[in-house]
């Protein structure tokens, strides 16, 4: 398999889907396809990309089979190497956790807009927006209803690491990054998030790359 990702410092979805990949087991090569920088319109309109329309990530099976979007990537790798690897056992907590997996990928834009990824920074405390608190307000709600029902001993949002986690993971680097104020128990499970090995992997190997983008820099950013 081949996972087309954007800049590690700034691309959530690509983060997903790379984590995604982490989490199947499975081998893979990668792919990092700078954002904005001169080659990425060239780039993006090459066969690699014709399926997403230019947009990472984009996971390559083989000649015929190509996954886009990071849910989907999810959901297909669940279907390769077994439900039960990517979310909770049982059928209850399955169904809180794909709804918030869902959830995830359709709401929240205005924490997004405002709230940029950039796992590179940690800016001084912005005021937020009653929007933006409202898209806080309403994941720090479903991550303590995860937490008290089917968290147990374990540090993560069902327990084991799993694909609500992974979609939740760069909420995290962005309250860090940003300095949102949460309560202790949702600081945990980001610490926690913080400290898984594929996470620190990824935020690792972002300091490392040589592209910058200007607009997610500074602390008036967005």
């Amino acid at each position: 398999m081949k996972l087309i990702v954007g800049n590690k410092a700034y691309s959530s979805w690509s983060m997903r889907g790379w984590l995604a990949c982490k989490q199947s087991g499975l081998g893979f090569e990668e792919m990092t396809v700078p954002l904005y920088d001169e080659k990425w319109e060239e780039m993006r309109e090459g066969n690699e990309f014709a399926a997403s329309s230019g947009k990472v990530p984009v996971l390559w099976v083989d000649d015929d089979t190509v996954i886009w979007d990071s849910l989907a990537i999810i959901d297909w790798l669940a279907d390769k190497v077994g439900r039960d690897r990517f979310w909770p056992k049982d059928e209850s907590a399955r169904g809180m956790a794909r709804s918030m997996a869902a959830e995830m990928h359709s709401s929240f834009a205005n924490l997004r807009r405002e709230l940029p990824m950039n796992v590179r920074k940690i800016f001084k405390p912005k005021l937020l927006d009653d929007s933006v608190k409202a898209d806080i307000g309403r994941i720090l709600q479903i991550w303590a209803q995860a937490r008290a029902r089917y968290g147990g001993e374990n540090p993560f949002l069902f327990g084991d690491f799993s694909a609500v986690d992974i979609m939740y993971a760069p909420v995290c680097t962005r309250f860090v990054t940003w300095s949102v104020p949460i309560p202790p128990f949702a600081q945990a499970y980001v610490q926690a998030i913080l400290a898984h090995p594929w996470v620190r992997q990824w935020v690792e190997a972002a300091q490392d790359e040589p592209w910058v983008i200007e607009q997610y820099e500074a602390e008036e950013a967005m």
